[in-house]
């Protein structure tokens, strides 16, 4: 009960400091873009698109299933959910400005709780994240298991973009992940070459396979927004697990001490 104890203090810590981090640079990096191809999709007038729903993270965006999806990943954005819809069918939605901010804060907030789990759970199977740089590179791990391996194949997507099958796209997204993350964990602690071999295969599967594609590319979006887009979405990630895996190996290293594991601290 320790153990299910501390794993869960030091995720809450780590995903509030980190989903708050999220909000702030989505504010200022993808809030923008997605408000200026809201434009271009009533200036179009309106492309229904469906957004995927997000494992975690994804979270208050519009694409959580989708890269980092999440397509903005997991974890990725501030889209409102409205944009998504068309304007007939939509619901309630938070209002913009201060309204929409704080419903994106605790939206990543949430999503940066349900990452942090994952990567305290899984860390500690190889002896736990012991200092912040440690963190850093669990935080790496994370990153391109969750937005850069899926992302290069369902890169995130703007309002009045189209998609293929939903289901499809989830499909794919989490065979992505999984993959990756095998593939990853052979490399890292498995050092004979038929396993390094079996990783390299895992991790380049998916993609060779390839991810769902809309049946039409057609979009009001200009190539160049959709492409800040992409680049501010991939870099609020990278620093969103950065600092997710940073927070978790301090918050870790302050609580155990000495202790090898979560499970003989806090005794």
């Amino acid at each position: 009960m320790n153990l299910f104890r501390n794993v869960v203090f030091i995720a809450a810590i780590a995903g509030l400091v980190a989903g708050v981090a999220l909000a702030c640079m989505q504010a200022y990096a993808t809030v923008p873009l997605i408000l200026k191809a809201e434009v271009y999709e009533k200036a179009g007038g309106g492309h229904e698109h469906e957004h995927a729903a997000a494992p975690a993270a994804n979270a208050a965006d519009t694409n959580a299933m989708s890269t980092a999806a999440p397509a903005e990943n997991a974890v990725s954005s501030a889209a409102p959910a409205e944009a998504a819809a068309p304007a007939e069918d939509e619901g309630w939605a938070p209002a913009d400005g201060f309204e929409r901010f704080a419903f994106s804060v605790l939206a990543n907030i949430v999503t940066g709780i349900g990452f942090a789990l994952v990567l305290v759970a899984v860390s500690e199977f190889a002896g736990g994240i012991g200092n912040w740089r440690q963190g850093v590179f669990w935080g790496l791990a994370g990153f391109a298991v969750f937005t850069l391996a899926p992302g290069l194949g369902l890169p995130p997507e703007l309002p009045a973009m189209p998609a293929a099958d939903l289901m499809q796209r989830q499909i794919w997204w989490v065979a992505t992940v999984v993959a990756t993350a095998i593939g990853l964990a052979l490399i890292a602690f498995r050092t004979s070459a038929p396993l390094t071999v079996l990783a390299v295969v895992l991790i380049v599967a998916p993609h060779i396979v390839g991810a769902p594609q809309p049946d039409s590319f057609e979009t009001p979006i200009p190539e160049g927004l959709h492409h800040q887009f992409v680049v501010a979405v991939t870099v609020t990630n990278l620093v969103f697990w950065l600092v997710l895996g940073a927070v978790i190996g301090v918050v870790r290293e302050r609580f155990t001490g000495s202790a090898t594991s979560l499970r003989d601290s806090f005794a």
